[in-house]
């Protein structure tokens, strides 16, 4: 995609694409980044898997979910970037321990980890349509990022595909925590969580009002992803810009952005940022009726743009 400067005049220029000098150098920016890229917290670097299955993760992490992730990085893709993260993310699930340990070492002993769907992201500066085609096929929590260099201080990264709403699945059984594993083979004794889970037993009304909703959120754009988690469905674009949960009688909803830079005519908002809540956000809104679907949808729209 190219990218221009307006200058003088009304006259543009192209801003010509650059190249990193080396993988290390992308991955060094990245990770020096991770929550303002990504919304994700930094954890490791260049972790080993030991010497039975010898290799080195590139950057892990732990997103705004409690969601392990990890990262590979490539200055150009090649056939094997889908693989190598393929057999990195089976190790963490037969290594959840040494993952727990590493977090606590990094973002304190009471940061909690969900299980139930680790996130594997690849970023290149290209992936074929045999690599798109093959992620979909395969059907794990994989994200493709492309990125750019423009001149010496441009950075543009955009997602390659969407992760469909799939069933999220918890690696610890009902009743158990979810950062705990259960045995030391790393069980998959998997819950499954879905948005059907979470309008079981609602009014006609309510489903209704969160289909509406869904509606409109997945209208912002192509490349939205929907996630269910134990209490509530997540909708993110890199980052999370919004997170639902469902009420027997309305529909409470919370906005990752700053309660200061919202624009709430309305005000339909309330900061929580003091509050303990289930989302990410620190923005809440409460959904009751059809009425209200534009006036929060507009909300939920400003949040949205936070991450594009």
């Amino acid at each position: 995609m190219p990218l221009f400067r307006i200058c003088g005049d009304q006259k543009v220029e192209q801003i010509k694409t650059q190249a990193f000098s080396r993988e290390r150098s992308l991955q060094r920016l990245i990770e020096k980044n991770l929550n303002t890229l990504l919304g994700i917290r930094f954890v490791a670097s260049e972790f080993p898997t030991g010497d039975r299955q010898r290799g080195r993760i590139d950057t892990l992490g732990l997103d705004q979910d409690g969601t392990p992730v990890i990262i590979e990085y490539k200055k150009t893709s090649n056939e094997n970037v889908i693989n190598q993260g393929l057999f990195y993310l089976d190790w963490l699930l037969d290594h959840k321990g040494d993952f727990t340990v590493q977090v606590q070492r990094a973002l304190g002993k009471d940061c909690q980890i969900d299980w139930s769907n680790p996130r594997l992201i690849l970023i290149a500066e290209n992936f074929s349509e045999y690599d798109k085609y093959a992620v979909n096929r395969i059907g794990s929590n994989i994200e493709l990022w492309i990125y750019r260099l423009y001149g010496e201080d441009l950075l543009y990264m955009e997602p390659m595909n969407s992760v469909s709403p799939t069933k999220s699945r918890s690696t610890a059984p009902e009743g158990k925590p979810n950062n705990q594993d259960q045995s030391s083979g790393g069980t998959r004794n998997m819950i499954e969580y879905s948005v059907e889970n979470h309008l079981q037993g609602k009014s006609p009304e309510i489903i209704d009002l969160f289909k509406q909703l869904q509606e409109r959120i997945f209208s912002l754009g192509e490349d939205i992803n929907e996630k269910a988690v134990k209490h509530y469905v997540v909708y993110k674009h890199g980052k999370n810009f919004c997170e639902v949960w469902i009420q027997n009688e309305k529909i409470k909803i919370w906005l990752d952005i700053a309660p200061d830079v919202l624009n709430d005519p309305l005000h339909l908002a309330r900061d929580v940022t003091k509050v303990g809540h289930w989302g990410t956000g620190d923005v809440e809104i409460n959904l009751e009726n059809d009425a209200q679907l534009e006036p929060v949808f507009d909300l939920i729209r400003q949040s949205y743009q936070q991450t594009v």
